[in-house]
């Protein structure tokens, strides 16, 4: 690994993300802006490459798309707010907080709210080969489209709340606004990050005791963790009303992976097979356990059949997979 430090600080990727367009094919049909997406990260990519050449970048996921409320345009396509909300807030003051004037405005200019649909580039930067030594960089592809008439003609809101969201909406025939363009989100040192977190709680991290299983597991031995499993770092609200930061293991990994859920009867030879059917599919090996702490796919009756498995006649873990287990036995977790 490189010795320099990662370089590209928000305000950089920003930058970058400001001057980095995303590809186009022109076509304006809501089917035309969902394919739009093709190749066109890849410059964004080297783009992020070409600044730290030492370390390699790579896109290790694509969110599904989502959309959120976007703006407002005139028949013609011309911007007449990019924040929905805060122009009818806006517009409903001046007048007057008449619900009605603000209508008949509407529909006199026969206003269209516009939608931002996108989705979540996360790319990861390899800073050593420990499970949390990755950076990782969240990074939003949007692209604006009409969406439907600001106010429809047969179902009027009834309150301020459904103009700005209609229960039912009346479509507009879809276009794009503009083009589809790159926002940063936000960039998170995972090493720096899992050590704030800790400072807030007196028992360790489950995010964090998972990586710290997987440094002393066979895993670190063959594989990379940010490979198959990135972060998402979010905040939430404490019963005092507190804001409180926390992170969330994601998997990423797209291959089809055996369901381990009724191992009942099986041991020994049988139940090895299973778990390494499981493991090369994965990738690497004690790849089940971590599934299993994820509870995805592998159910946490397996890790007790395992355990009681080779706690008796039978052996085919090493070592540090089974002080893994023993400690998980005695202490279970899930992230």
């Amino acid at each position: 690994m490189a010795t320099q430090p990662f370089q590209l600080d928000g305000q950089q990727l920003a930058k970058i993300c400001k001057h980095s367009l995303p590809g186009s094919d022109g076509m304006g049909t809501e089917a035309g802006a969902a394919q739009r997406y093709v190749e066109d990260d890849k410059f964004l990519l080297s783009t992020l490459q070409a600044l730290n050449p030492d370390y390699p970048v790579r896109l290790v996921k694509t969110d599904e798309e989502w959309y959120r409320l976007g703006g407002i345009v005139d028949k013609e396509g011309n911007r007449i707010a990019s924040d929905l909300i805060e122009w009818t807030e806006r517009t409903y003051i001046e007048c007057g907080k008449n619900l009605q004037t603000l209508i008949d405005h509407a529909q006199e200019q026969k206003l269209i709210a516009t939608r931002q649909t996108g989705n979540t580039l996360h790319f990861v930067v390899q800073t050593g080969n420990k499970a949390e030594q990755f950076i990782q960089i969240d990074i939003d592809k949007t692209h604006e489209i009409a969406d439907r008439l600001l106010v429809s003609e047969h179902n009027p809101p009834e309150d301020l709340e459904e103009f700005i969201d209609p229960l039912y909406p009346e479509y507009v025939e879809t276009f794009c606004i503009g083009t589809p363009r790159y926002s940063y989100r936000r960039k998170t040192d995972v090493a720096i990050f899992m050590a704030e977190i800790n400072k807030y709680h007196s028992d360790e991290h489950p995010v964090q005791r998972f990586m710290d299983d997987w440094n002393r597991s066979s895993a670190l031995q063959k594989a990379i963790l940010s490979d198959d499993w990135i972060v998402r770092p979010f905040r939430h609200t404490g019963r005092f009303g507190e804001q409180i930061i926390n992170i969330e293991i994601i998997n990423i990994q797209q291959k089809h992976l055996p369901q381990l859920d009724d191992i009942n009867g099986k041991k020994g030879i049988s139940l090895q097979n299973l778990l390494t059917r499981f493991d090369r599919q994965a990738g690497y090996p004690f790849a089940w356990f971590f599934y299993m702490v994820k509870g995805k796919l592998v159910s946490p009756d397996s890790g007790v059949a395992v355990f009681k498995d080779i706690s008796g006649d039978f052996s085919y873990l090493p070592e540090r997979d089974v002080a893994v287990l023993k400690d998980w036995v005695n202490t279970p977790y899930s992230v």
